[in-house]
C-alpha cells in the first residue's frame, strides 16, 4: 500500500517460491520432452501443450521441471509453432470482418480492425529481425 503523504510504495512484500521440481512427478525429462514433442505434431500450440501436460500428466510448468519453456523444448526439435498472440489476433480480426459486413456504419469496429491490423504487421516485422539474430 502506498504511503499517505508520499509517492512511494515500500519495498516488496514478497518474493516468488524457488522453482524446484514438484516430489509427485514420476516422468523423466527426456520423457517430458517427448511428451511435448508428441503433442506438438499433433497441431497443439504451446499453450495448449501446457495445459494437456498439467491436466493429463500433472505437470504445473515445463520451466521448473526441466528448466526451459515449451517453445525452447520445441525449437531444439526443429519443430516451429506460431505464436499464440497471432493466432488471438487473426481471429479476432476474422470476427471484427464479419461484423462490419453486417454493421457498416460501425466507425469504431473498423477503427479497432486497423489497429489489430497495424498490431499483426508489427508482430510481423518484430518475428521477421528476431529470426534473423
Amino acid at each position: 500500500m502506498a504511503t499517505m503523504y508520499g509517492r512511494g510504495r515500500g519495498k516488496a512484500g514478497s518474493h516468488p517460491p524457488k522453482p524446484e521440481k514438484p516430489l509427485w512427478i514420476k516422468l523423466s525429462d527426456k520423457e517430458i520432452e517427448e511428451i511435448v514433442v508428441k503433442i506438438s505434431k499433433q497441431g497443439s500450440s504451446p499453450a495448449k501443450i501446457g495445459l494437456v501436460l498439467r491436466d493429463n500428466y500433472g505437470i504445473p510448468s515445463t520451466k521448473t521441471v526441466l528448466g526451459k519453456k515449451i517453445q525452447k523444448i520445441l525449437d531444439e526439435h526443429g519443430i516451429k509453432a506460431e505464436s499464440h498472440d497471432m493466432i488471438s489476433l487473426e481471429k479476432r480480426i476474422t470476427s471484427l470482418k464479419k461484423h462490419i459486413e453486417k454493421n457498416r456504419k460501425d466507425q469504431t469496429a473498423i477503427r479497432g480492425l486497423q489497429i489489430k491490423k497495424e498490431k499483426v504487421r508489427r508482430l510481423e516485422k518484430y518475428n521477421k529481425k528476431r529470426a534473423k539474430k
